[in-house]
């Protein structure tokens, strides 16, 4: 939906590679499409893995490539199209800082941090997955604890359930690891999201919400995208370290702070080395008339999805230059100077 409404509205036929996955809300999304009556061929779908991404790279008709994943695959997918000519845009991992400032609301704060970095089983590019507890603001973290557990892990279908289990077993596998390996690199354990009990599931991808306290740079919790409902944590003592930490991390899709102070807030967002800045909000995807701006490894473009960006990516300057004389009008004479209007 970011990409294919500007690709054809801008006048291009478009492909669409779902991952293989989760390639079924695609599917769907096309068989919808099919029946507004677009025209044969202007929007088509291929299946596959890595032979299927490589082709789409290489292939001589295909003049630009968006892509939103992982970082192993997206920076491939930049390289390889970059290197055959093509333009390309590639949204890729992220580690969402939050920064919770002492002065800050403390009830809609971290009722919204928690929405973020829980909702979706924190399987979205834009989850709040590191709150920072600046000051004083550390010792709301049990507070924090006490509402990741009113989280409902569930099956899809069910209609009570908060979120849903983890797209695989391997992802399940990942993030279990992560979990289980927090405390031996010396962050605290608050809350063990782990084989949560889902009735009629025994063998389902689930973790339930996990808040993991006193995380680092080092740590593998904190280097890495965990992409699960895992909160890593970290504590420091003054906005500055905040700033600081958050500069010094490799990614940049997004960013929030909570305040009450509008000149610390004018400080951070001015300061802060992350492209998409949220204030009093957690989750600070723009406007669609607005692009999406994620920097660092979490973005590798030069034109943005969405907005006045995701226009110019689809489309391609043609600049003409003509002139018309009177036809009585005075025979240019020879000269060797650069021809100009004159």
């Amino acid at each position: 939906m970011w990409m294919f409404p500007l690709a054809v509205t801008a006048g291009n036929t478009f492909i669409l590679k779902p991952s293989p996955r989760v390639p079924l809300t695609s599917v769907r999304l096309m068989e919808l499409l099919m029946d507004t009556g677009i025209p044969d061929g202007v929007v088509n779908m291929v299946h596959g893995g890595a032979e299927s991404v490589e082709w789409i790279c290489k292939h001589p008709s295909i003049k630009a490539i968006s892509f939103v994943g992982g970082n192993t695959a997206g920076e491939f997918i930049f390289r390889t199209g970059a290197a055959h000519g093509k333009r390309v845009q590639a949204n890729m991992g992220a580690k969402n800082h939050c920064v919770i400032m002492p002065d800050a609301d403390k009830e809609d704060a971290l009722n919204m941090v928690a929405n973020a970095a829980f909702g979706a089983a924190g399987q979205r590019c834009m989850a709040l997955s590191v709150p920072v507890f600046v000051g004083k603001a550390r010792e709301w973290l049990p507070d924090l604890v006490e509402r990741a557990k009113k989280f409902k892990v569930g099956h899809g279908l069910d209609a009570s359930a908060d979120f849903g289990p983890l797209v695989s077993k391997e992802a399940t596998s990942k993030v279990e690891g992560i979990i289980a390996g927090c405390t031996a690199e010396g962050a605290r354990l608050l809350l063990d999201g782990r084989h949560p009990q889902v009735e009629g599931y025994p063998n389902g991808n689930f973790v339930g919400p996990t808040v993991i306290a006193g995380c680092k740079p080092g740590m593998t919790s904190y280097d890495h995208e965990v992409f699960g409902p895992v909160a890593t944590c970290a504590e420091v003592d003054t906005l500055q370290e905040a700033i600081d930490l958050i500069n010094a991390n490799q990614f940049g899709n997004g960013v929030a702070i909570f305040t009450q102070n509008g000149a610390v807030a004018r400080k951070f967002q001015t300061e802060i080395n992350v492209g998409q800045v949220g204030i009093n909000l957690p989750i600070p995807v723009p406007l669609p008339m607005f692009s999406f701006t994620g920097w660092n490894r979490s973005a590798w473009a030069s034109l943005n999805f969405y907005g006045k960006a995701g226009v110019q990516f689809y489309t391609r300057i043609k600049t003409i230059t003509s002139r018309w004389k009177e036809p009585a009008g005075d025979v240019t004479k020879l000269s060797g100077a650069f021809p100009t209007l004159s």
